[in-house]
Formats: C-alpha cells, structure tokens, sequence
C-alpha cells in the first residue's frame, strides 16, 4: 500500500520539497488525540495588554466591542494613551462610547529629559493625565534599551530622574505596567544553541546585539532595582518579567518584592510547553498573575483559552516563529482562572465596573 501512494506522487514535488527551506517547514502533525478547542472564554475576563488607536473612528470601535463581545472580553485596557491632549480625547472617545469596556493608561512625556526641573513636570502632566481619565502608567521598552538624554547617554531604567513619576503613581494608587528589555534569547548570539533563531531569521530587526544594547540581565537588574526602591508603588512586570523560561526565579523575584505583579501576554509559548510545572506555579502565584495578550487578533486568544483552560495534548501555537514546539493545557481550577481572568485586574486596577464580573 505504501509504495501504491507513492507511486502517484509525481517526482518534481519530491524534487521541490527536497530544496525547502527551514522557513518554509510546516509540519502537520499525524498525532490523534482528543481535542477540545475553545472560542470563548468560560468567565468573563479583562486584557490587561492591549495596544489601541484610542481615537479610532466609532465604526471600527462598534466592531471592535463586537468582537470583544464574542470573546467574553468585558475590558480591555490601552496601554498606548499617550499624554495631554491624546489622552484626554482618546479616554473622550473610548470611555464616552463605551464607558465600561475600556481602560485606558497614560504614557511618559520624555521631551526635554534633561531639564533640571524634569521630574517635577513629567508628574504633574502624570497627575492631569489621571484626572483626565488614565487609570494607570505604560512605560514602553524604549526605556533603558533605545532612550538617551542629550548628550548620548542611555537613560537607565531605574534613573533617580523618574522618581516622582513612581512615586505619583503610589500617592494616586494606579498601577505601573512596565515592558523592559526583550526575551533574553534576543540579546544571546544567533548560532545553533538559540531557540530563537528561527524568529531571529525570519525578524532580524528584534535581535539586540551587544554592541548596541546593553545586556538582558544589566536591563532586568535595573527593573528590579526600580521595583525595590519604590515599595509602595505597584508594578506590573509585562510579558512574565522575561522569566517565562524560569519561572521558580519570577516565583523568587514575587516572594522578594509583594508590590510586583506580572501578566501573560505575548509569552503563552512559555506556559504552555510546561504545563504541569506553570500549573503548579499559576496555582502558587494565583494573586499576583493577569490575563494579557498584546497585540489584537481576535482568533488568536482561543489558543489561550485552550492552554489555560483544557488538558489538550500537543497542539499548535497562534505564531510559528515564536515557538517551534506545541501547546499542552493546564486545566487551571475555576478560581485561578477566575483571578487570572479578572478578580486580580479588579483589585490592581482602580475603577473597573465590576457588575459584569462574577463574584
């Protein structure tokens, strides 16, 4: 039978094959095992980590609710609000549609850095940026990777320069969610060693030489020494902290530091090759733990549902090219999920209408 079905395989598909490329590589798993794809999330949930045009015409944000709508995605935060002008009407135009579906965050003002009087103004455009409706700060990944100050020097990520902004955020009890540095295997050398080399192939502009950036554990260190000096301020450490790939050592870094919090967007490659472990650690850390996905595809969230909420074996990641290998389910109690879901975002983030959520 075999040599039956190849004989009917013409040989230039063979010969067009045998010149493929790695990029190319697709595989179809013959695996039969049972399978239980979910479209909808089982509770109502909140993406701590979205990124949104907040002044996008009101067509495109009807759809936009729409497809929230048949995710079970009650609210979504923007981390890209911006500051002043953009954020007032972005916060005018997403709250004023849809009061209770969106939150929206405020950014960093970085012009003029090395005004003496810096740090007092970039606060006090923080504070009116609160009062204008932002419910919290997004600092982006420029920040102690690419930022300089006038004279060329790079602007760390724990620069005492910040220091009022942070603590701004403490006396208004709004959150910091943070992105630094990038997944350390971008910072490690593209050869036969680095899992990544495939997205490093097929992204180059994501690889962070040395000679260019400062190194992943130099950026980290500085993170973590922001979230030491300011005890009262409450950060959200984007994307697992990195430390999707260790996460006993995220588990140290929590225990360290109970004013840190962190979320899973962009990095369920990570839990979902290690289910019975991050199952465990989920199970551990179930306080201090947000649902996050980052960039919008609607489709793309059902691969989270099936990881966090089935035992499905051995299927398909939304992205080739950020993991190679497949996704296992956790199959996470109904109360992890729950806070993973929503209560933690509830507590952290201050204003959220909570009548949507179960109890």
């Amino acid at each position: 039978m075999l040599k039956l079905i190849l004989a009917v395989v013409p040989a230039a598909v063979f010969a067009q094959n045998a010149s493929m490329s790695i990029e190319d590589y697709k595989p179809k798993s013959t695996l039969v095992v049972p399978q239980h794809p979910v479209t909808r999330a089982k509770y109502p949930f909140i993406d701590v980590h979205n990124h949104q045009n907040s002044t996008m015409p009101v067509a495109e944000l009807d759809k936009l609710v729409k497809d929230m709508d048949g995710l079970n995605l009650q609210v979504m935060v923007n981390l890209s609000g911006g500051y002043g002008d953009r954020l007032e009407k972005g916060v005018a135009n997403m709250k004023g549609h849809y009061k209770n579906r969106f939150v929206v965050f405020a950014n960093i003002d970085f012009t003029n850095i090395d005004d003496p009087e810096y740090n007092k103004r970039a606060a006090a455009q923080l504070e009116r940026d609160v009062h204008n409706g932002a419910q919290g700060l997004k600092i982006f990944k420029n920040f102690g990777m690419d930022l300089k100050d006038t004279k060329g020097q790079r602007i760390h990520v724990d620069d005492p320069r910040f220091d009022d902004v942070f603590e701004t955020c403490a006396r208004l009890k709004i959150p910091v969610l943070i992105h630094t540095a990038e997944p350390w295997s971008f910072f490690q050398p593209m050869d036969q060693y680095n899992e990544r080399w495939l997205e490093l192939k097929t992204h180059p502009g994501r690889a962070r030489p040395p000679d260019k950036y400062p190194s992943w554990e130099t950026l980290m260190g500085e993170q973590h020494n922001l979230f030491a000096r300011h005890p009262n301020t409450v950060f959200i450490a984007a994307h697992l902290g990195w430390l999707g790939n260790n996460l006993a050592e995220l588990g140290r870094l929590l225990d360290r530091l109970p004013n840190v919090n962190t979320e899973i967007a962009a990095v369920l490659y990570e839990l979902g090759r290690q289910p019975r472990f991050a199952r465990e650690w989920l199970i551990k850390y179930q306080d201090r733990v947000m649902f996050g996905k980052d960039a919008w595809n609607a489709q793309e969230y059902y691969t989270y549902f099936r990881v966090l909420e089935t035992a499905d074996e051995y299927f398909d990641y939304y992205r080739k090219y950020h993991a190679f290998w497949q996704m296992y389910g956790l199959d996470l109690p109904d109360e992890v999920l729950k806070k993973l879901y929503y209560k933690n975002a509830l507590r952290i983030i201050p204003g959220i209408d909570r009548s949507a959520f179960p109890d």
